[in-house]
């Protein structure tokens, strides 16, 4: 098997698997249009101008991506679990080709999750200049690397057992204090402070600068960088390690 071959394998697997499916993509769509479809009419929510179903679906887009994204290592613990990861370092297949294709898989999940409440946004009215949706597209997907790294992390760490409550409750603790479904401090204190040190806040503030119209301060950038290296780096040493316990 090649790499363009296991790549494309990899990407068509992903998406044939209905559980990961609705857990990464349906539940954030399905959740956008019970909750904004009782608040479409608000176009001032909370004093912030904003309508809300812009307000909405920034936070949806931020959780749903990220999700998509670690839940890769799901795919991993389960492929560990019955043997295949052992079964394809016998293979002249890259280690790199192997989670390139975790990582672009996710991405896939991803963008789909990007794309369908985008247009779900403007269907409940959302508009926005064309250079707000890239830029805010380019954020996220920017804001998406640390959590790559941390679901191929998470894969190799945990159980197949395991892996369904960690990858669920670190995702909604990520978003709670990233702020995906709104705010939980105010702009000060500590809480603030230690959510700014989370790739989940910029990710969050990565949605917002559609309205906003702000890029990441030199902050967002440097967190987004140290959770990259700090967290691959951890991912290569546990695989390290699971490689020489087989």
């Amino acid at each position: 098997m090649n790499s363009a071959t296991y790549v494309r394998y990899e990407v068509l697997r992903t998406f044939r698997n209905v559980r990961f499916f609705v857990f990464s993509l349906v539940f954030p769509l399905v959740l956008y249009v019970v909750v904004v479809g009782g608040n479409r009419h608000v176009n001032n929510f909370a004093g912030t101008g904003l309508s809300f179903a812009l307000y909405y679906m920034v936070g949806m887009v931020a959780w749903g991506t990220m999700t998509a994204v670690v839940a890769g290592g799901a795919r991993i613990a389960a492929e560990r679990a019955v043997g295949w990861v052992r079964q394809l370092r016998l293979t002249p297949l890259r280690v790199p080709t192997y989670f390139g294709a975790k990582v672009l898989s996710g991405y896939c999940m991803a963008m789909v999750s990007i794309i369908l409440l985008y247009g779900l946004g403007i269907g409940f009215g959302v508009r926005l200049p064309l250079d707000s949706w890239l830029r805010m597209t380019v954020l996220i997907l920017v804001g998406l690397v640390p959590f790559a790294a941390i679901g191929i992390l998470l894969g190799h760490l945990l159980s197949v057992d395991t892996m369904g409550p960690a990858l669920g409750g670190l995702t909604a603790l990520f978003a709670l204090l990233g702020g995906a479904w709104g705010p939980i401090t105010g702009d000060s204190g500590f809480v603030h402070s230690l959510a700014q040190l989370l790739p989940s806040y910029w990710l969050v503030q990565a949605s917002h600068s559609a309205y906003s119209g702000l890029w990441w301060p030199p902050k967002g950038w440097l967190v987004i960088a140290v959770w990259t290296v700090v967290v691959t780096r951890l991912a290569q040493r546990v695989y390290r390690r699971d490689t020489l316990r087989v």
